[in-house]
């Protein structure tokens, strides 16, 4: 049954302290069992995945250091269940999955979602949630989101411990590599049991009452420091526009931020053009997802990451546009338009608090898929793979190198896990010289891999940054942009797709990030240390 609302607990700070320390530790461990626990590369290598716990109304209690764009798949999924389900009829041992960017509180398909109530002494008290990036629905459309993958609402995969094998074979039939997603499917219910002993042991040392008053006291918590960071900066609105590009459109469009600080509250409106038929646009838990990330980073990166901290936040923006679109506009490559909107968000903060933020990262999200068939059996495989470029050079040091930033974090794919798993040879992987924006502090360095095929294969590849570049702050110069590269006899790519036949190369140049400050600044030692490094172009 659900937990009644229990009475005022009164639970000092230290308490309040170990339990949140202890949520954080549970979603942790929940993660490493998820990865530990996987088949695919983009798993078990590459860490595509998050945890969380949330409480009975479906607001964060703790999330995972791993995601930032996964919020986006958990807050949304919570209520949806609880929309469709009641409460008086979930048992222990009931697990919901979904996916839906419109119906399931999802931001794109291939994240999915599965989500457990928790039971103590047979009283609801919690969800245990995780999801997984299963790198699957590829070779297909994306005009609309019917072309995308099968849409999942939340439904019931387990009934009281019991797997509705009907529910399992109907998702596993629409994916192109089933024993994959059976394999990630049982990883991630096995994360989400571990987050559901978990709890119930914490709930047995020190009270079902005495927990549930802590987390709330740590949403709390996270409210008044996310007030008082906003509460430091002077009230104003300030205004940033960026340009946003790819492959499946010709040009660029323009994205446009608003953000009103008033005392300890801000509002951020967001503009952008009427949604596509392309895979870049974002649903509103999307948007969302990443305004919390944003705004915490440069507001006050120590805000425990729970609901709490969205309390002082108001975010709008046009429905039926790309930065808040409506079903049933394609939703795929929806991280690509969320980078920007971190740029757009730290753009304008920074005209508040030019000490808090970092240049321009390089804007994207660069990516290659491939599918085939297995030379010798015949079986079809799909290889995802995300690419990290330049992070912004900051106040006082150089930005990083060829990392992942902003609202994807995932890991590098050694070369050695992907050519023995696919029919794949990485032939370059390189840092791009001179691409980081000169300052005082230098933007970090692109990326450049390439790819040769051992066997005929179609691949989709995306990325940003084409037509524009990573900005610089205070004085900094722009960091490199992205591009594509094609070797001999490979036939013209069309919207990022093409086809690629044995021995065929395509390779992928990721943007670098911005500089911070004159680059007449910069310490004669480090413009010595970065041409013998090769970190500039020749002349510069």
């Amino acid at each position: 049954m659900h937990a009644p609302r229990p009475e005022p607990v009164a639970v000092d700070p230290i308490t309040v302290e170990v339990i949140g320390s202890a949520f954080s530790s549970i979603t942790e461990e929940m993660g490493e069992a998820l990865v530990k626990a996987s088949y695919s590369t983009n798993i078990k290598e590459r860490r595509d995945c998050s945890t969380a716990l949330f409480d009975l109304d479906g607001t964060t209690l703790c999330q995972a250091e791993h995601i930032p764009m996964h919020l986006g798949s958990f807050i949304g999924i919570i209520p949806h269940i609880l929309k469709r389900h009641a409460v008086a009829d979930m048992r222990s041992g009931d697990v919901f999955i979904g996916n839906d960017a419109y119906e399931g509180g999802g931001t794109h398909l291939p994240d999915i979602v599965l989500a457990e109530p928790i039971f103590h002494d047979g009283v609801m008290v919690a969800w245990a949630v995780n999801t997984a990036h299963h790198a699957d629905f590829a070779d297909r459309g994306h005009a609309h989101i019917f072309q995308e993958g099968i849409r999942i609402p939340p439904i019931r995969l387990y009934r009281a411990g019991e797997l509705l094998t009907d529910v399992q074979e109907l998702i596993l039939l629409n994916c192109q590599v089933p024993r994959e997603r059976l394999s990630d499917l049982r990883a991630q219910m096995a994360a989400n049991r571990m987050g559901v002993e978990r709890v119930g042991a914490l709930c047995d040392k020190y009270g079902r009452d005495v927990v549930l008053a802590a987390g709330r006291a740590l949403q709390d918590y996270a409210e008044r420091k996310m007030r008082a960071g906003i509460a430091a900066i002077p009230d104003g609105t300030y205004r940033f526009a960026d340009r946003f590009d790819g492959p499946e459109i010709e040009g660029d469009i323009e994205f446009k931020v608003e953000i009103t600080v008033r005392g300890d509250e801000m509002h951020l409106h967001f503009d952008s053009p009427r949604q596509v038929r392309a895979g870049f646009n974002m649903v509103y838990t999307a948007l969302l997802s990443t305004v919390y990330y944003a705004v915490k980073t440069v507001v006050d990166p120590t805000i425990p990451p729970n609901s709490g901290l969205a309390r002082p936040l108001t975010v709008t923006a046009p429905e039926g546009t790309v930065l808040n679109c409506k079903s049933p506009a394609a939703v795929n490559g929806r991280i690509a338009p969320c980078q920007r909107v971190v740029d757009l968000i730290h753009g304008a903060l920074a005209q508040a608090v030019p000490d808090r933020v970092i240049a321009a990262c390089n804007g994207a999200c660069a990516s290659a898929v491939f599918v085939g068939e297995m030379p010798g059996t015949g079986d079809l495989w799909v290889y995802l793979e995300t690419i990290g470029g330049g992070s912004g050079a900051r106040p006082n040091k150089d930005g990083l190198d060829g990392v992942h930033v902003h609202m994807t974090n995932t890991s590098n794919l050694p070369v050695e896990a992907l050519e023995v798993e696919y029919p794949l040879t990485v032939v370059r992987y390189e840092l791009v010289d001179g691409s980081g924006g000169r300052g005082r502090q230098r933007g970090g360095m692109g990326l450049r891999r390439v790819y040769r095929a051992e066997a005929p294969c179609r691949v989709d590849i995306d990325g940003s940054r084409f037509h524009t570049r990573p900005w610089g702050l205070a004085g900094g110069e722009p960091g490199a942009g992205g591009a594509f590269e094609f070797g001999e006899g490979v036939g013209p790519f069309r919207r990022g797709e093409g086809t690629l036949e044995p021995g065929q190369t395509v390779g992928i140049v990721t943007p670098g990030a911005g500089g911070y400050g004159p680059y007449a600044e910069r310490d004669p030692a480090a413009v010595e240390r970065d041409r013998a490094e090769r970190r500039m172009l020749e002349g510069a």
